[in-house]
């Protein structure tokens, strides 16, 4: 059964535990592709300084609306109330808007990709509620079906194996046909290793909070 936008929607930290052992479904070219999440990292921002959507110094209002009403097209299908959503980033203090990361402000459910040294990308689900930046990490992937060939053991290679790009950018895994996520396996909390996440040195103290969560035992999980 398809995950629905509810589960998306609740605390980050929850989600990021929650979505262990759960299956995410990618169709290409007449062929289904299928892992299971044995590894995420949360980030919550603006309050996380490992976020993108964080910043020490405050971003003028004028600047965040600028990006904002630049890039109101692409994301205009998916925000419920535009005015709340607006206000809502407007409002926040040491929050940081881009072209990049204006889709982590999106409800929960939907993909924010992104490039890294521009050669690599990075597949993470937005959650919580409309207006607030917070994003799951999906870190590793237990290749169900697919090109075995390919390890999904890392960000990188789980997105190869899945076939995504920057084309994905704001998809909404809950009303999508070619990418979206089904229930799978629940976990205790005895079975979810908690620690710290990873190559975030620059997050200072926040590095060190344990916001990274995988399944114990499981021999796909990123190597450090």
């Amino acid at each position: 059964m398809k995950i629905g936008r509810d589960f998306f929607l609740e605390p980050t930290l929850k989600v990021a535990k929650k979505l262990l052992g759960k299956y995410i479904f990618r169709k290409y070219k007449r062929k289904l592709i299928i892992g299971k999440i044995v590894e995420t990292e949360a980030y919550i921002g603006p309050k996380d300084k490992a976020s993108h959507a964080y910043c020490q110094k405050e971003q003028s209002i004028n600047e965040k609306k600028k990006i904002i009403y630049k890039n109101f097209s692409r994301i205009k299908n998916y925000i419920q109330d535009p005015e709340i959503f607006l206000n809502r980033i407007l409002k926040l203090k040491n929050a940081k808007v881009t072209n990049r990361n204006l889709v982590e402000y999106l409800k929960g459910g939907h993909v924010y990709i992104y490039l890294i040294y521009g050669l690599y990308y990075q597949f993470n689900i937005t959650t919580h509620k409309e207006g607030y930046p917070q994003c799951v990490l999906i870190r590793s992937l237990e290749p169900i079906s697919g090109n075995f060939k390919v390890y999904p053991n890392g960000p990188a290679k789980l997105c190869n194996f899945l076939k995504i790009d920057s084309s994905f950018w704001g998809h909404d895994l809950i009303k999508s046909e070619i990418f979206y996520l089904e229930n799978g396996e629940n976990f205790s909390e005895k079975e979810i290793i908690k620690t710290k996440r990873i190559g975030i040195e620059y997050a200072k103290e926040d590095s060190q909070l344990p916001w990274r969560f995988y399944i114990k035992g499981n021999k796909w999980v990123s190597k450090l």
